[in-house]
């Protein structure tokens, strides 16, 4: 099946992409590899073009799984993988040493089974080491045919800018969704001037503009246990504006997640949201978004709906938010 599609610097991609990280971790225990694959597949067979992974997804298992799920088809998406934030010894680490991104990127190879990655991101800004340092590794990458373009993620403008005088950078990756408008403060400014393209994560709202999260409980290593706005003391007032957000949806004839995805579409041509699922009916719903027409007035009250203080609770942890340089809000971190 065919999808509209979208420019990322030279790569055309459909205007909806999958994030893949939680086939293999981040909210709660993973699929069975069978069920994994048969999403994958479903995705391709309708129409989504592009698939986002990282080192740190599943530490490797992530990559390997696409291997087994899709290498097969490898002609028919745009693969996306990122590096500098990976684990040791189970704890996370940031290295942008251009040693270290060489390594990561021949092992990310191997366990993907290609020979060249599309879309290769800095997955973190590292404080030790100079952006131009390691954008700079990643353009000799580029030169040696192992990567296609460059991708930042998690990055500032000054940063984003810094990056872009040493190389073209293709894409920008940041959380977006209708209640995380971060990117608006300044990261989306510098993409439109620079012509780099955005790919939004996370653009359901980690499941809370879905519908279907009620309680703060989840499982355990569902990273939504550490995100203040998913606990109390904010957890209940941000449901309670949720719920004004499902009644725009009901009243539009659309499933929340499809409200939320379009408000994404319609920010602008070159962003591209990545929802991430483990259901293959979520999956197909949320890819018909691309296909679904909403009309401009109720596009303008989501706009307005969450803005200002709307949400309650810092979008990352202490430890989580120190490991990002994209711009807050003030009294975001409380």
């Amino acid at each position: 099946m065919s999808m509209e599609t979208r420019r990322i610097g030279p790569l055309t991609v459909s205007a909806i992409g999958l994030g893949c990280m939680n086939l293999s971790h981040g909210y709660g225990p993973p699929p069975a590899e069978a069920e994994a694959v048969a999403l994958l597949n479903r995705a391709l067979d309708l129409g989504c073009t592009f698939l986002d992974t990282a080192a740190i997804y599943g530490v490797g298992g992530n990559e390997r799984l696409l291997n087994r799920a899709v290498m097969h088809r490898r002609s028919e998406f745009t693969l996306a993988s990122k590096c500098v934030l990976d684990a040791i010894d189970g704890k996370r680490v940031l290295d942008a040493r251009p040693e270290t991104i060489r390594r990561t990127l021949d092992d990310a190879l191997l366990r993907l089974g290609t020979d060249r990655i599309d879309l290769y991101y800095l997955h973190r800004p590292d404080p030790q080491v100079p952006i131009e340092e390691s954008v700079g590794e990643l353009s000799r990458a580029i030169e040696a045919g192992k990567i296609r373009t460059i991708g930042l993620s998690e990055m500032n403008a000054p940063t984003i800018r810094r990056a872009h005088a040493v190389y073209p950078i293709a894409a920008v990756q940041s959380e977006y969704s209708p209640w995380v408008r971060n990117p608006e403060i300044a990261v989306l400014g510098a993409c439109r001037e620079l012509g780099i393209g955005f790919v939004a994560f996370s653009p359901v709202g980690r499941g809370m503009l879905t519908g279907t999260v009620r309680t703060p409980s989840y499982a355990s290593g569902d990273m939504r246990n550490q995100l203040p706005r998913f606990q109390e003391p904010h957890f209940s007032h941000n449901l309670h504006e949720v719920a004004r957000f499902e009644t725009l949806a009901a009243n539009a004839g659309v499933a929340p997640a499809q409200l939320a995805l379009g408000w994404v579409l319609s920010r602008d041509e070159t962003i591209v949201p990545i929802p991430g699922t483990r259901n293959i009916a979520y999956l197909e719903e949320n890819l018909a978004t691309a296909a679904v027409s909403i009309d401009d007035a109720v596009l303008a009250q989501v706009d307005a709906l969450f803005t200002g203080d709307t949400v309650h609770g810092g979008r990352y942890s202490r430890d989580m938010q120190a490991m990002v340089t994209t711009e807050t809000f003030p009294g975001e971190l409380g």
